[in-house]
């Protein structure tokens, strides 16, 4: 008759091997238990660093906020940013979307609330954070180039009329806001929006802003080149033919 006995630990034990085998199993078992849970906390925080690490320097998601550029983009839709190319020292070109954040008096609609799956998401980069005030526009025209905003007329950079297939159905180019004609000096941008009737863009701002209507090029935080939510209108985002005519 085999009999058992019970250790000072608690661990019951037989005389046979099988018993014993069975007891150096548990034991091994209860000896594994924190060590996977250190792996786990280990895999989670690498996992969080490395979110913070793409967010920060090369692709984050943001959320267009407005309706300004309606034509290509839906109020709440969400775009892929590179952050990469402008961290390497790439300027923004003629016709890329890009968001940049407010230089001045540009923003006027509420960033939104915050709250903890927001705060979670915006760290993860899946979202902007409740107090961040960026904008998303079209580069028109970058330093050096010279924009001629009339009323009735199409919009023209450095004397030439631009096609912009891109504008919301029945917006018109510069009517809504026309400036006239705009020497865009180096480190400066000229951006509009796509729904040319509801934007508060560099031609408001060149009238209505103290500060006028030009973007420094520090402010660009990257491109948006992937429109990704919804998922049933998911595109790229690229620079219109237009603008190729412009050299």
């Amino acid at each position: 008759m085999t009999t058992a006995a019970t250790s000072a630990d608690g661990t019951s034990s037989a005389d046979g091997p099988s018993g014993s085998d069975s007891g150096w199993r548990q034991r091994l078992r209860r000896g594994l238990g924190p060590s996977r849970g250190r792996t786990v906390a280990g895999c989670v925080v690498a996992a969080l660093l490395l979110s913070l690490l793409v967010k920060t320097f090369l692709v984050q998601v943001f959320v267009i906020p407005s309706g300004s550029m309606m034509g290509t983009l839906q109020k709440d839709d969400r775009v892929a940013v590179d952050k990469f190319s402008p961290w390497l020292g790439e300027q923004p070109h003629r016709g890329e979307v890009v968001v940049f954040r407010d230089p001045g008096g540009w923003l006027t609609e509420p960033t939104g609330s915050g709250g903890i799956v927001r705060g979670v998401l915006s760290h993860l980069g899946l979202m902007p954070a409740a107090d961040e005030k960026d904008l998303i526009k079209r580069v028109i025209a970058v330093g050096g180039d010279t924009v001629e905003c009339d009323a009735g007329q199409p919009l023209k950079v450095n004397g030439t009329a631009l096609d912009e297939p891109y504008l919301y159905p029945g917006s018109t180019p510069c009517d809504d806001f026309p400036v006239g004609t705009v020497q865009v000096p180096t480190g400066f941008l000229w951006v509009m929006g796509d729904h040319r009737d509801d934007s508060l863009d560099s031609r408001y701002q060149q009238l209505h802003n103290p500060a006028g209507g030009l973007l420094p090029v520090g402010n660009v935080i990257g491109r948006a080149r992937i429109l990704v939510w919804p998922l049933d209108r998911w595109t790229t985002l690229p620079v219109p033919a237009t603008f190729a005519r412009l050299g």
